[in-house]
């Protein structure tokens, strides 16, 4: 046990820097985006790579345990996320907060007449009776505040004309 302890304390810097780095890239893990938790944690990792002052070969053996844990912390993350604790967590996001009209109410404003609120080049914004709606001309171009009608439905896809034609 004294030899241990003598590597950890000659290797101070070292082991602190990799067990820093090691425990920002596992926050990274659970906080979404590639941000300053994992450009830390991987700087402070490659910092302590090279504080430790390994030959090439130990260098390598030392990358490959690291991505080795990386990959089981990996793991065990995705598995919670999907079916342990952190799937109950507010941090998975379960449920679409944006309720899309099913096809047949959007049936409902076939030839009804509108207002074009942005140019439509095809795609863009009209408003219905008050009702805002993502359109798509039928490959021409309606500028804005031009009337518009509603000439189809196509699953989600409302295609609208200038009301004159």
């Amino acid at each position: 046990m004294d030899i241990l302890s003598q590597i950890i304390v000659d290797n101070l810097l070292s082991v602190i820097l990799l067990v820093v780095g090691f425990v920002l890239l596992v926050i990274e893990m659970y906080v979404p985006g590639f941000g300053a938790f994992g450009i830390s944690g991987c700087v402070l990792l490659i910092g302590g790579i090279i504080a430790a002052r390994p030959t090439p070969l130990q260098a390598l053996i030392m990358v490959v345990i690291i991505l080795a844990l990386l990959c089981i912390v990996l793991s065990v993350s995705i598995h919670s996320a999907s079916k342990g604790r952190l799937s109950k967590s507010k941090l998975v996001l379960n449920d679409v907060s944006i309720e899309r009209p099913e096809t047949e109410e959007l049936a409902y404003f076939v030839d009804k007449k509108g207002v074009a609120v942005t140019v439509l080049r095809p795609a863009g914004m009209a408003e219905f009776d008050g009702v805002k709606l993502n359109v798509v001309s039928d490959g021409e171009f309606i500028p804005e505040g031009a009337a518009v009608r509603v000439a189809r439905v196509e699953g989600n896809r409302i295609v609208v004309v200038k009301a004159g034609a």
